[in-house]
């Protein structure tokens, strides 16, 4: 079977990039050719796949995203593949997997008027519009049952179109096992070096991984830290932003930017999840973040948001679910969390126990059998 994965920009530290590297090896044994189409990368292709690069000539976001597009629908008539699946808002694909979730939903939530009027914006609307209803969409891949009923109530998808196939997540990479192995030798050079909130290396840590801080809710968790009972808590932020000095100076201004530290974009962030003793990401709106699974496996408890497709993994025993920017909530679950996460591990990493890449490869080559 020949399969094309279709990505505009392929980065080592991107939610879709995760999803294939986690799905390739499973792939390519179980006898799928993959050939990994994009206009770049950063850093190297992947391994185990084929590389195909389309970079029409273009100026400007909508026609860099247009002439993408364009490229990737004549990939598509040449049929040199069985089956392309795009994880672009691309009309005329075999497969979309929404990993992304919906343009739409993400529009309404964000509540800025001036969206509607913002050409990229519009294009992009019209885009996924027209892909969810082109004749030639065969199915899509949902990454969380909460993107699945969405796209079934804006768009009347049938339900035998709508796959749920949550990420895997590498169960033995990311294991309540490095706490001993990694995470306390971090935990002591980090927290004694700085003397946050002068609590030394007893202080909870509280992580938050990702970039775009404004869509998974930085601003309400740095807003929440103040309102905690637990002042001795302190937050660490991995990940890269254009508005980290933004964030900074939120930090000041609420008084807890010396419970704050940024630690910019990691290439290995396993010890950061071993040095925690639990995960924050009240997200405006996310599908299902692999950080969220990925701090699960490691045995941390989660507090996330009812607008987070990983909200339907969690239990009370495993986390805390919050509307996201309701501050007040927000703080209450960390303060939770910080008094139970020790119990709680169990729990966490048990939530995502089934959800290894090779179950999640193995639904993914039995979609690729019925579609082929």
């Amino acid at each position: 079977m020949k399969l094309a994965i279709v990505r505009q920009k392929y980065t080592p530290f991107g939610g879709a990039e995760r999803f294939v590297e986690r799905a390739l090896a499973a792939l390519t044994a179980k006898g799928v050719d993959v050939t990994m189409v994009a206009r770049r990368w950063q850093g190297e292709a992947t391994s185990g796949a084929h590389a195909l690069r389309l970079d029409p000539f273009y100026l400007g976001r909508i026609w860099r995203d247009a002439g993408f597009a364009r490229a990737v629908r004549r990939l598509v008539a040449q049929r040199r593949f069985d089956l392309v699946q795009s994880h672009e808002r691309i009309p005329g694909c075999d497969i979309y997997r929404a990993g992304d979730g919906v343009h739409a939903t993400w529009l309404e939530l964000r509540g800025r008027a001036s969206d509607r009027y913002a050409p990229w914006h519009r294009y992009t609307l019209r885009a996924e519009a027209e892909m969810f209803r082109h004749s030639a969409l065969r199915a899509v891949i949902c990454n969380s049952r909460m993107v699945r009923d969405d796209i079934a109530r804006r768009f009347g998808l049938a339900a035998d179109k709508l796959h749920v196939i949550h990420n895997g997540v590498d169960l033995d990479s990311f294991h309540p096992r490095l706490r001993r192995e990694r995470g306390e030798g971090l935990r002591r050079k980090v927290l004694g070096e700085t003397q946050r909130a002068g609590a030394g290396t007893t202080a909870p840590v509280m992580l938050y991984v990702g970039s775009g801080y404004e869509r998974k809710g930085l601003p309400s968790l740095l807003r929440a830290l103040k309102h905690m009972q637990r002042t001795d808590a302190v937050l660490w932020v991995v990940g890269r932003d254009k508005q980290e000095a933004l964030m900074r100076k939120l930090a000041q201004t609420l008084g807890v930017d010396q419970r704050v530290m940024f630690l910019g974009a990691q290439t290995d962030v396993r010890p950061f999840y071993a040095a925690a003793d639990l995960f924050a990401l009240p997200t405006h709106y996310d599908p299902l973040p692999n950080a969220v699974l990925e701090a699960l496996a490691c045995g941390l408890p989660v507090l996330t948001s009812d607008t987070c497709g990983a909200a339907e993994l969690l239990s009370a025993e495993s986390g805390r679910v919050v509307k996201a920017g309701d501050v007040a909530a927000i703080a209450a679950g960390l303060d939770e969390l910080c008094a139970n996460s020790a119990r709680m591990r169990d729990a966490a990493r048990a939530s995502v126990s089934g959800l290894d890449p090779a179950m999640m490869a193995a639904q993914l080559v039995a979609l690729y059998a019925r579609l082929s």
